[in-house]
């Protein structure tokens, strides 16, 4: 079973360059809001992180261009986890919501750390972990 969480949104005004094109580095606030609705979903968002006393600073991106998305477009963003239980690294799709076309693929990581020491975990924390088997245990 996939893990995963969508959300549809419009390009707005300030998103985009000259050309009423999405200027590249707004699909990071892209990632983020699909992001923060995969996390939710696992019950882990970032209010329950900072609860729970960690962090996941993102580690890494990689984003590959396909094709511009513009002013008045939807975007569709698909949020995907890849990886759970040493890092958190998720997939991301976006599609232009009407079309249906894939505009962009992504990819993030992020690591734990702990807020009262500031040390990197080397693994998720257990209520991360054990949310995420909740789930796809339920399939």
């Amino acid at each position: 079973m996939e893990l995963s969480a969508e959300v549809v949104f419009p390009v707005e005004f300030y998103d985009v360059d000259s050309m009423k094109v999405v200027w590249h580095g707004n699909y990071l606030k892209y990632m983020e809001k699909a992001r923060c609705a995969l996390l939710d979903k696992i019950g882990f968002g970032y209010l329950v992180m900072e609860k729970e006393k960690f962090a996941f600073p993102v580690t890494d991106v990689k984003i590959k261009y396909i094709k511009s998305l513009r002013f008045g477009e939807k975007v569709r963003a698909v949020a995907k986890l890849d990886e759970y239980e040493n890092c958190i690294k998720i997939k991301y799709e976006f599609y232009n919501a009407e079309t249906g076309e894939l505009t962009t693929k992504a990819q993030s990581t992020q690591m734990a750390v702990n807020m009262e020491t500031g040390e990197s975990q080397f693994v998720c924390p257990q209520v991360f972990v054990q949310n995420v088997e909740k789930i796809l245990n339920r399939g």
